[in-house]
């Protein structure tokens, strides 16, 4: 029997398709053998010594003279950073300039890795950069928001091999992330607690869709995922914005996101997703009712006439198999 389930936090309605759901090892993704990469491609734009090939590098992480993290223009960019924020409005038409900044941030000098396969120490030379260029991001009075997001391999919406993420500030808060937070308000004034906090607290008092969990922050399945796998890192202490991450706490969100990938990896076959850290606009302070937190949604499942009609989601999988496929698969040990 089919089951509906509303998500809290974002108010959404899942179906939860019961009759029609597969085995969770059944949502790896079917491939042929890979063609191995080089470590250095030299048509790369990304790789190390191709640097001309890219645009306003705006920040780099080095050893040496060898880098390990670098930031530059996105080369294509979606935002540009010249002009004023004005607001036109003629009678129902509504725009303005398309101020603000398109970033791309190549997470390592290797062409051949991605997260889930390189070390967490490097991913968190990663998350280090991601904080700096948000905070510096957000000094800028026209920029709203800033979004973090990655999207791995072709499914998801990458053009390019390398590995690397994205940061994009707007000049308007999107509307998806004002609508989590008017709900996150309404919660906080129904109950006088952190809708975010609350669902940590069931979560790990339920345990059933606990993937991973570390001194400072716990990955799980939401209890109505949209889709399958999609999973969820909550920091365990109470914090409206990323950039406000203490250093003790980043390594550790470097481990858990690690080790989410890895195994995520291992079950379903190295699958395409998509990750973003979702933060408070830029020109909000600290908040009592707004909590950041990462969302990945692995690319296995397709979006239908249903989901875009109705804007709610069929999701053939049950999060708590789903979550407990994920615990039982073996890592490899660290050497």
């Amino acid at each position: 029997m089919p089951e509906l389930r509303q998500n809290i936090i974002t108010r959404d309605w899942v179906i939860i398709a019961r009759d029609r759901s597969r085995r969770p090892n059944e949502f790896a993704v079917p491939r042929a053998a890979p063609k191995p990469l080089p470590r250095y491609d030299p048509a790369c734009p990304f790789c190390p010594g191709n640097e001309s090939m890219t645009v306003s590098e705006v920040f780099r992480d080095s050893d040496g003279a060898d880098w390990r993290v670098r930031i530059v223009g996105n080369k294509f960019p979606a935002l540009l950073p010249d002009g004023e924020t004005e607001r036109r409005i003629q009678g129902i038409h509504r725009s303005m300039r398309g101020v603000g900044f398109h970033e791309v941030v190549i997470e390592h000098p290797r062409h051949d890795l991605s997260p889930a396969l390189y070390p967490a120490a490097d991913l968190a030379r990663v998350l280090l950069a991601f904080r700096h260029r948000s905070r510096k991001l957000r000094e800028d009075p026209r920029v709203e928001a800033v979004i973090i997001f990655k999207n791995h391999g072709e499914a998801a919406g990458t053009s390019l091999i390398h590995p690397h993420a994205q940061i994009a500030a707007t000049p308007v808060v999107p509307n998806q992330i004002r609508r989590r937070l008017e709900e996150a308000i309404r919660y906080f004034d129904d109950t006088g607690t952190c809708v975010y906090c609350q669902t940590v607290r069931e979560e790990l008092r339920a345990r059933e869709r606990i993937v991973c969990e570390t001194p400072h922050f716990v990955a799980f399945i939401p209890y109505a995922a949209l889709s399958p796998f999609h999973t969820w890192i909550f920091p365990r202490r109470h914090c409206s914005a990323f950039e406000d991450i203490f250093d003790s706490e980043l390594e550790d969100f470097a481990g858990i996101l690690h080790e989410v990938l890895l195994r995520l990896h291992l079950a379903l076959g190295n699958p395409d997703y998509n990750f973003t850290l979702r933060s408070l606009p830029a020109r909000e302070p600290q908040r009592d009712y707004a909590h950041w937190y990462l969302a990945l949604v692995p690319r296995v499942s397709r979006v239908a006439g249903f989901e875009m009609g109705s804007g709610m989601y069929i999701n053939p999988s049950v999060p708590e198999e789903s979550a407990e496929f994920l615990r039982s698969v073996t890592l490899p040990t660290q050497s």
